[in-house]
């Protein structure tokens, strides 16, 4: 790929390729689904989403009805709310409870049957579903479009640099704590290895595969080949210990605000693209954009854009629904075709904007979920102006005081206790009204994403939606951060809050968030972690934040909720700063099912087994005789595509269908099928029956444009299933 900025992204028309050659992925859930009752089999359709709501789905479903007794199956449409249990791949819907049902083509006296039968099947059954198809197919679905009013965006500082050049952040003014054992002092608050001689207070910086010397911790800094040997032996060794020749190290700049670096491997290279009205620079990690026509330069910074007319600026944020029309026709093939997912109404864009609906779900055992606090010194509380609500600074952990209670929150499930040092236990529900008015101006906002559903004696069940990993959507696009600055908390450690700028933050819409530090990818091939007695003098950061150390060899150096700087998702290697592959890179954000934290090896031990807890429901399987290709409309009508062409059902055969929204005979004998069965939500009280319904005769609308969207979010859905996994 050139060097332009890297998009780990194929394009759309690769992905139609690959579906075209018949390159699936081998664990697609494919559909229909049938369920096996007495009376013969009940083929299900994939559902058509009309809402979701935390872990609550509810839709609609054409099905047929493949009766003992009967020849030909009996199509219907029936819709439902259900419970969705959510996974790294797939979503399990359960407790599905038929709210109404459709029998264009039943008599009359079969009618009460047919219901019967599917209520008490599906109720008891379970399905699955691919969480590329769910997501897909809640383009349909209604949507709360409310965007964030109180997301801050103003802009960052930005630096400009015609050299690969790293920046080196620090939260505030730098500040050092003793290394035990050693003549060295570490600064605490930058997630660099940065150490400074406690006579000399000459300043050494590592990167694992180069060493920097300065005589100020602000810089300048400058590369050195004759590290102290004793600093290097406390840091862990390469794992690539070839030499490196020291003129391709970049440059470093250090900074204490806010800041974005955007740097280029050399003069920019502008480079045409969309009929040559944008102009884009090649060599650099950032999107930098200039539309030809107004001259305006256009920057993408942590899902924002920022607009000027020359480099020095002043930038103004502008949102992503007001870009120049010129941005939607980036080709997705292009070198920056990734870029799509930040300018509102692409597919792509909406795409991630579906994602973010979709919660990732666990069952907690009450038994195995522990919490232990701990506090530097006593416990110590901030209000939070215009809530009833206060907050532990003092504290790694995300600890709420609310009414004399409190509430706690570890890696995305709430805990509570009547005193803040505990004794914790997972909490079966919490004051969302008041958790609902913390604003995004709060370190502890991600905390307002995070829910629970339900609960038994045995399990509580919880999940969270991208938000509680500082992803949240904006006008039609992801963006990363609240774009306000939390100050650290400083006691006998350093807690730093969770930072918008200076990460080199950007949306992939195959892996969600990375982070790069601009052109630190192998610049961090080592990681910052301390091998000699650093340990005491930091504090890992459990959800809300904190500099890890203490001689972790991994590349893991900042967790700010699911922040992890560190490098396994492969982006490249154009610098030439390392020659190992990056790794782990990922922040867990809008993409779906990816990092999801219950899945995470040390919480998995508080998961409850989801094939013992749903036990009692019988799984769906896969009808391999049956093409995925009915639908239901709004108004119940079943409806087939045949080669980009619908026919409805009537009179138990398939005939084409009308090519307008016209009204449609029935041919059925008075009765009156304009508007659907509705059931109680009791199944065991007496049914409001289809017989007992006043019947006469009336035609009925054929929603084409309904099943035109149904089909194409269908059909989305199985291209990004077949992009799984690649």
């Amino acid at each position: 790929m050139p060097a332009g900025i890297y998009i780990q992204c194929r394009s759309i028309f690769s992905i139609f390729t690959l579906m075209l050659l018949g390159i699936f992925n081998a664990n697609a859930i494919e559909w229909p689904q049938e369920v096996t009752a007495k009376e013969g089999n009940i083929v299900v359709y994939q559902p058509q989403p009309e809402s979701l709501d935390g872990n609550i789905l509810q839709g609609r479903a054409a099905m047929s009805l493949e009766l003992i007794d009967r020849d030909d199956p009996i199509f219907g449409a029936f819709w439902f709310s259900a419970r969705i249990d959510t996974s790294a791949d797939n979503a399990t819907v359960r407790d599905v409870r038929v709210t109404r049902v459709r029998w264009p083509e039943s008599t009359e006296t079969d009618e009460q049957r047919f219901t019967e039968v599917v209520e008490k099947s599906i109720g008891t059954s379970s399905f699955t579903i691919s969480m590329e198809r769910l997501s897909a197919s809640l383009a349909n679905a209604k949507q709360e479009k409310q965007s964030l009013e109180n997301i801050k965006n103003d802009a960052p500082n930005i630096i400009f640099r015609q050299q690969l050049t790293v920046l080196l952040s620090y939260d505030g003014s730098p500040q050092f704590r003793e290394i035990e054992n050693s003549p060295y002092e570490r600064a605490l608050n930058t997630p660099f290895a940065v150490a400074r001689n406690k006579q000399t207070k000459k300043m050494y910086l590592s990167s694992g595969t180069f060493w920097y010397t300065a005589d100020n911790p602000m810089g300048p800094w400058q590369v050195t080949e004759y590290p102290p040997e004793d600093l290097v032996k406390m840091l862990p060794k390469p794992d690539d210990t070839e030499a490196k020749n020291t003129e391709t190290a970049p440059a470093v700049i250090a900074v204490k605000t806010p800041t974005e670096l955007v740097a280029t491997d050399g003069k920019p290279k502008w480079k045409s693209l969309t009929e040559g009205k944008l102009l884009y620079v090649s060599n650099t990690e950032t999107a930098w954009i200039r539309e030809v026509s107004s001259g305006d330069m256009y920057l993408l910074l942590s899902g924002r854009w920022f607009q000027a007319k020359k480099e020095a600026g002043p930038w103004a944020f502008v949102r992503a629904d007001k870009l120049p029309a010129s941005f939607n026709d980036i080709p997705p093939e292009s070198d920056i075709g990734g870029l799509r997912v930040s300018v509102a109404g692409t597919t792509e864009a909406d795409q991630a904007m579906l994602d973010a609906q979709i919660p990732q779900t666990a069952a907690i055992k009450r038994s195995e979920a522990k919490l232990t606090v701990e506090y530097d010194g006593e416990p110590k509380f901030d209000a939070i102006p215009g809530t009833k609500v206060a907050y532990a600074v003092n504290t790694t952990t995300q600890v709420l005081k609310i009414n004399g209670q409190y509430y706690a929150v570890d890696n995305a499930v709430w805990f509570v206790a009547s005193a803040a040092k505990g004794p914790w236990k997972v909490a079966d529900n919490v004051p969302t009204d008041e958790i609902a008015k913390i604003p995004p101006s709060s370190p502890v906002y991600n905390t307002t994403y995070v829910e629970i559903y339900d609960s038994t004696p045995e399990v509580v069940y919880v999940g969270y939606t991208p938000g509680y990993m500082w992803s949240y959507p904006y006008y039609g696009v992801p963006v990363y951060g609240t774009g306000w600055y939390y100050p650290p908390y400083w006691g006998r450690y350093y807690y730093p809050r969770p930072p918008t700028w200076g990460l080199h933050v950007g949306y992939n819409p195959w892996t969600g968030w990375n982070v790069g530090v601009s052109w630190s990818n192998g610049f961090f091939s080592v990681g910052v972690g301390w091998s000699a007695g650093w340990g005491n003098h930091y504090y890992p950061g459990r959800c809300c934040g904190g500099y890890y150390g203490g001689g972790y060899r991994r590349p893991v150096v900042i967790n700010t909720g699911d922040i992890n700087i560190g490098n396994s998702v492969s982006i490249g290697n154009r610098t030439n700063i390392s020659n190992k592959v990056a790794r782990n890179n990922n922040i867990s954000g809008n993409r779906v099912g990816k990092n999801n934290l219950y899945n995470r090896p040390e919480n998995r031990v508080r998961n409850a087994d989801a094939s013992k807890i749903n036990s009692n429901f019988k799984q769906a399987t896969h009808n391999k005789n049956r093409a995925n290709n009915v639908f239901a409309d709004k108004n119940g009508n079943v409806a087939r595509d045949l080669n980009g062409e619908w026919q409805s059902r009537d009179k138990g055969n398939w005939t084409p269908a009308p090519q307008t929204r016209d009204r449609v005979a029935t041919g059925l004998n008075n009765r009156d099928i304009s508007q659907p069965v509705t059931l109680p939500s009791r199944p065991n009280t007496e049914l409001n029956r289809p017989n007992n319904m006043n019947r006469q005769i009336n035609n009925r609308n054929f929603d084409r444009e309904s099943l035109n969207r149904s089909r194409n979010a269908r059909q989305h859905g199985m291209v990004r299933e077949g992009r799984r996994g690649r």
